[in-house]
């Protein structure tokens, strides 16, 4: 086992971050009015009594931002996961399909999924993610019928009391970033380095978003308002909802 110096993590992040913010602007570039639009609730908008077309599209967009960012932040912080451990431990991206980390320790193989947080699936994405362990082991076990396999969820943050699930075993949090890296105080020690030019780079995003805010809005208008202003909601339930000619 090696260590890892905050040094080393934060020359890591201060290299990396920036595809963050990328990917960030570039979804926001690639928004497209009508297929946000159609994954929306048209009768919840008007249930709220939302008047105007700013409000609908700062909704949808926002939404969009939400999920969009826990997910291409979800995948940044795992790359960061597999630096770490690979400094530490010799670990590595796994080759096998839906594990993300594989490495040795204390005579174990563990093969890690990585997830942002803990609540992140349905009972039905649980046991495919179930499937893929008892997949990942039969495939290392193929090699080498001895080998002891551990199959591991790890969250980058929040808590999980009960981490035996039976399957394979959930670290979140401060568990699973001292479990990759032999340092308990990890997860507090990562957050500084995480804000690096953060100001910069949120402004840059605050371009785009206002940008697009104001682009929808004008689009919106024209096509869902009547000639007074005033929401036109039943073509916006047609536009949503109608069923297609077949």
């Amino acid at each position: 086992m090696e260590q890892i110096s905050i040094t080393e993590v934060t020359d890591y992040v201060e290299a990396n971050i920036g595809i963050f913010h990328e990917k960030r602007i570039k979804s926001l570039d690639n928004l497209k009015l009508s297929k946000v639009l159609k994954r929306k609730n048209p009768y919840l908008f008007k249930a709220k009594y939302t008047t105007t077309s700013e409000q609908i599209i700062k909704s949808i967009v926002d939404a969009h931002i939400s999920s969009n960012e826990e997910t291409i932040f979800g995948n940044w912080l795992e790359g960061l996961a597999i630096f770490i451990n690979e400094k530490v431990y010799g670990g590595r991206k796994s080759g096998i399909p839906n594990i993300d980390l594989e490495f040795d320790k204390d005579n174990m193989r563990y093969i890690i999924t990585i997830k942002s947080g803990p609540n992140w699936g349905n009972s039905r994405q649980i046991a495919k993610m179930i499937s893929d362990f008892k997949t990942a082991k039969k495939t290392l076990r193929t090699s080498n019928s001895q080998l002891n396999v551990v199959a591991i969820n790890g969250c980058c943050y929040g808590t999980d009391n009960n981490p035996d699930k039976g399957d394979y075993f959930k670290y979140c949090g401060q568990e699973f970033w001292s479990f990759i890296s032999g340092n308990e105080n990890l997860y507090i020690d990562i957050i500084e380095p995480l804000g690096h030019r953060a100001r910069e780079r949120n402004e840059e995003f605050l371009i785009s978003y206002t940008q697009i805010i104001n682009k929808f809005t004008r689009q919106f208008s024209n096509d869902y308002c009547n000639d007074n202003g005033e929401i036109n909601w039943r073509k916006i339930v047609q536009f949503n909802s109608e069923m297609t000619k077949r």
